[in-house]
């Protein structure tokens, strides 16, 4: 059998596990979809029942079917999500949706207890994002639902929570922790002050290459804290280009521009401008941008179907017309986005009468994607920073006329695209590399 690092990697929409061999190549993997159920309030949340039960059915397959060893798990998932447990280790509520709304007038007076809403956002590296913060989601369930909130003994991420079903171990990650939870002080690099004030008695977070041994179906397997997956996807660039400093464009329904490289603090004109930081498993800073640019892609992807009456896929049959990215950049309109940080994610199908094709509607959605990226991009270098290489990954590495125009609007950067596949699940796979030989005694 071939000794391998299982990996569950776990989106908003796809949910995957994938087998990564000692040279870190898949050789198996298999993914599905679940229908969204809704919690208690009726709004749209993942099926976390027929998660949790794929998850262990999939690894005893596996085991079962003798092909592979699995001498590791991790587990790499979006981030924003908690799961309550009660005295008995039992979760107590579902897992919430992050688009779910949170009234941010709400919570003025605890913003104000720690500095105001601006301090604090800036000290926590995160800005006031309502359910984004999970921290915010905490103080939520303890104000909206006092019933449940008194049954809570511990709090974990997605990610430690998939561990968990694993280890019953109750952990946490810096990249989980670090992710916009408005819960770490980047000042200090601790938990803030209000998570002791609160009495959260949140675990504190392990380093990214920790796991726990543990007997599953009859095998000891080593099982990782698990990770966060944007903060995971740069590790495997972190390795293989540890000589020479990047930016990193993850891209997929957010498109976050990453610098681990940023020497200075976060400032307020940054946090207004959807900048923040996550962190890496070894707690080193990342500052970022991060943009809700691949959603509106999508949604006037479907519009410009509908209006067009085009095949949904249409946009990838497109040609590059590089005379056409010439002159949208020339004529620098807005009409799909906001001038500012983008609120609304719905289309708006009227916009679209304004042309009279496919192709030049969807040029214009994509130049103004891509300003927005450049600016995030400039938003996120230091101020003398000479970083000339950016590395794309994810679904818009492939997108020709996305990448011409980064290229026609920041001219000083070399554009790579990224030939490493499902970076987040290959980043948590090399977090277990120790544990491909023979495991460690407990």
């Amino acid at each position: 059998m071939e000794n391998v690092i299982a990996v569950i990697d776990i989106g908003k929409t796809n949910k995957k596990i994938l087998l990564f061999n000692e040279d870190f190549v898949v050789v198996y993997r298999n993914a599905t979809r679940f229908d969204e159920i809704v919690d208690e309030d009726g709004y749209p949340c993942d099926d976390i029942i027929s998660i949790e039960n794929w998850i262990q059915n999939e690894i005893k397959k596996i085991q079962a079917e003798g092909n592979y060893l699995i001498k590791a798990i991790n587990f790499s998932t979006h981030g924003a999500s908690l799961i309550y447990l009660d005295k008995n280790g039992n979760r107590i509520t579902p897992l919430y949706n992050y688009l779910k709304s949170l009234n941010l007038d709400e919570y003025h007076e605890f913003y104000e207890v720690y500095g105001g809403q601006e301090a604090f956002s800036r000290k926590t590296a995160s800005p006031a994002y309502g359910m984004l913060n999970t921290g915010l989601q905490i103080l939520k369930l303890q104000k909206e639902k006092p019933e449940l909130w008194s049954q809570v003994t511990a709090i974990l991420h997605y990610p430690q929570y998939l561990s968990y079903l694993f280890t019953k171990k109750i952990t946490a990650d810096f990249t989980s922790v670090g992710a916009h939870t408005a819960t770490w002080d980047f000042d200090t690099m601790q938990y803030h002050q209000w998570v002791s004030d609160y009495k959260l008695n949140l675990p504190i977070p392990q380093n990214g290459k920790a796991a726990v041994i543990t007997n599953f179906n009859g095998q000891e397997i080593a099982i990782g804290t698990g990770l966060h997956d944007s903060s995971a996807s740069i590790i495997p660039l972190l390795e293989s280009e540890s000589e020479n400093e990047f930016i990193l464009l993850s891209t997929g329904t957010w498109i976050i521009a990453m610098n681990p490289f940023s020497k200075e603090t976060l400032t307020q004109h940054q946090l207004k401008n959807n900048c923040l930081c996550f962190m890496t498993p070894q707690k080193q800073q990342i500052k970022s941008s991060m943009q809700f640019l691949g959603k509106i892609h999508e949604v006037y992807i479907t519009a410009l179907s509908d209006f067009f009456k085009e095949d949904m896929d249409a946009h990838l049959s497109l040609t590059l017309n590089t005379t056409l990215c010439q002159e949208l950049i020339k004529t620098d309109s807005r009409v799909f986005l906001a001038e500012g940080i983008d609120s609304d994610f719905e289309a708006h199908p009227y916009l679209l009468t304004n042309y009279s094709s496919y192709e030049a509607a969807y040029y214009q959605i994509v130049f103004e994607i891509s300003k927005k990226v450049i600016q995030g991009i400039h938003l996120i270098s230091d101020e003398n920073s000479t970083i000339k290489d950016v590395f794309i990954s994810g679904g818009f590495n492939k997108n020709l006329i996305f990448i011409h125009f980064l290229k026609l609007l920041k001219t000083d950067i070399e554009i790579h695209i990224s030939d490493c596949k499902n970076e987040s699940a290959l980043g948590a796979a090399m977090m277990m590399k120790a544990y491909l030989g023979d495991l460690p005694s407990q």
